[in-house]
């Protein structure tokens, strides 16, 4: 009979998370823990670093609950850390557990094989918590810790580095609640003097991020007493189901949210970073007269000045403002309604042919189906917008920015949710940074639709690099061809080359039991009406 090792350990404390999935690559220095993963759990061999914590933090969001991801050693964890800043960013909750070598080595810089320079100051760089398995004792209690860290809000990675020689080790757990910090809550002269103000409000807009996804109830509520309009980040779509009569949407900086901004008297904001690419570089005007709610005491007024500045938790401080919420005044939230119709008018004009596939994805999608999304052109011009979403788990994309870690990223919510299909939206570009996981992909036969948008590159870019400077750089690339790519990995192929093309398409693409690569070739396609460009500011523009 063997003697428990890191890797029973390991399943041990996934299994009080409710984890049933790791991804990972197996390596020397972490081979015990994926054995045990891989025959007591699920273990998804992916073909990055980054895209195991990519996938965990997706698999995490789709299910409202935390991912895990393995990696190996030196280079092996230093891959994983641009996925890292992205759940970083996020605040999503990863247990990120990484090889290290022998502990009587760790430190010694003499070479032993995988060892790098302060491997756990870079994961402290990239994680909101980071820790060494100092001995098979502590290991259940750093574990646990970690992963305690991470669910915390604001939340985020939390990396451990663990010894190969500990992790073979017969394991001494005893397991041990970790403390619930204290949460903030606003005192009754904050609450009561920021209710007066939302009392007085004749024309109140709410702008809900991702922290208000976890009010939806009362944020629902508030809605209807009130006749408020809701505008989001694209964190915090689906707070709100996007079909809502008042859920205007991620359509602040359009004209006829920025209209409405002018407006309105008051603004409630609900756990919103006020990102620039989402405040126009910050140059959108607020109203003055702005309660904020954050359960970040470093996001209060940080972005734009707050007259009430409430630290706490989204629920609980709006169950004490709700008392206080008044109608708005006549013709307010018919004027809401009809900015609602207007700016998804508008989108919908401008994107011409492509508004075709945005309809057909959410005719084929059942109501509560992730939709997973690269940064892309078509994601950032109606992905985020246009195409409704109904759920905030529903709502997986790289908060961060980063390119190229979207497929990665439905992999994991559609592991996590495999009763469900999954769409991915991702460019050519994008995709070529992990072309391997197409290999995951196929090996693991998740329900998911990848689309891929191809025009042969970095098309935002290329119409930055078109409208502002004299030459192209960068942005013009090989792009394979997807049929026999498709075809080299087993996976089925499909082609949208017109718009008539997207509705059959993408439904025998979605209702399959597996995998399908469907290719958008936007040449063939049609162009937009106004080239793309993203929200930043060109100083030669």
């Amino acid at each position: 009979m063997r003697d428990d090792t890191g890797g029973d350990l390991l399943v041990a404390v996934l299994r009080e998370l409710g984890i049933d999935t790791a991804f990972g690559i197996v390596s020397v220095h972490n081979l015990p823990l994926v054995e045990a993963v891989d025959r007591e759990l699920r273990f998804v061999p992916v073909r990055h670093e980054a895209s195991a914590v990519s996938a965990a933090d997706a698999y995490g969001r789709a299910r409202g609950t935390i991912g895990c991801a393995l990696t190996s050693t030196g280079t092996g964890a230093g891959n994983a850390a641009g996925a890292l800043i992205e759940a970083l960013s996020s605040g999503t909750a990863v247990l990120h557990i990484t090889g290290q070598v022998e502990s009587p080595f760790l430190g010694s810089g003499r070479g032993f094989i995988h060892e790098t320079k302060d491997q756990l100051g870079m994961l402290t760089a990239v994680s909101t918590y980071a820790a060494t398995v100092p001995s098979a004792g502590d290991a259940g209690r750093i574990l646990r810790a970690a992963a305690h860290a991470a669910r915390t809000a604001p939340g985020g990675p939390a990396s451990v580095e663990w010894p190969i020689d500990l992790q073979y080790a017969a394991q001494d757990d005893a397991p041990q609640p970790c403390a619930e910090p204290p949460t903030p809550t606003p005192g009754q002269d904050e609450l009561a003097t920021a209710g007066a103000l939302l009392a007085s409000a004749r024309r109140p807009l709410i702008w809900a991020g991702g922290g208000a996804t976890r009010a939806r109830r009362h944020l629902t509520e508030l809605l209807t007493v009130t006749g408020a309009g809701l505008l989001t980040s694209n964190s915090g779509r689906g707070s709100v189901p996007e079909d809502h009569p008042q859920a205007i949407g991620n359509f602040a900086t359009t004209p006829a949210g920025r209209a409405l901004l002018a407006d309105a008297d008051v603004l409630l904001s609900i756990g919103t970073h006020f990102r620039s690419n989402e405040t126009a570089d910050y140059g959108l005007r607020l109203p003055d007269a702005h309660i904020q709610i954050d359960l970040d005491a470093a996001a209060l007024g940080r972005s734009y000045p707050a007259r009430h500045a409430l630290h706490g938790d989204a629920t609980a401080v709006l169950e004490r403002l709700l008392p206080h919420a008044r109608p708005a005044e006549p013709g307010w939230p018919e004027r809401i309604t009809a900015t609602r119709d207007e700016v998804r008018a508008t989108l919908r004009d401008t994107i011409g042919p492509q508004a075709a596939i945005c309809d057909a994805i959410r005719a084929a999608l059942p109501r509560q189906a992730v939709i997973a999304r690269d940064v892309t052109i078509p994601s950032s011009s109606w992905g985020n917008r246009l195409l409704e979403i109904y759920d905030p788990r529903d709502n997986v994309f790289p908060r961060g920015g980063g390119i190229g870690q979207g497929l990665a990223m439905g992999i994991g919510a559609a592991l996590a949710r495999p009763h469900t299909p999954t769409v991915v939206l991702a460019g050519d570009g994008g995709l070529a940074v992990h072309l391997g996981e197409l290999l995951t992909l196929a090996q693991e036969r998740p329900r998911l639709t990848l689309i891929v948008f191809n025009d042969g590159g970095y098309g935002v870019l290329r119409n930055m690099q078109d409208a502002h400077r004299d030459r192209r750089a960068g942005v013009d690339l090989a792009t394979p061809d997807f049929a026999l790519l498709a075809r080299a990995c087993g996976l089925p192929y499909r082609r949208i080359a017109a718009a008539e093309h997207a509705e059959p398409v993408i439904t025998e693409a979605v209702t399959a039991d597996g995998p399908t690569l469907v290719e958008v070739d936007l040449a063939a396609l049609g162009p937009m009406k106004n080239p793309f460009t993203p929200p930043v500011k060109i100083p030669t523009a």
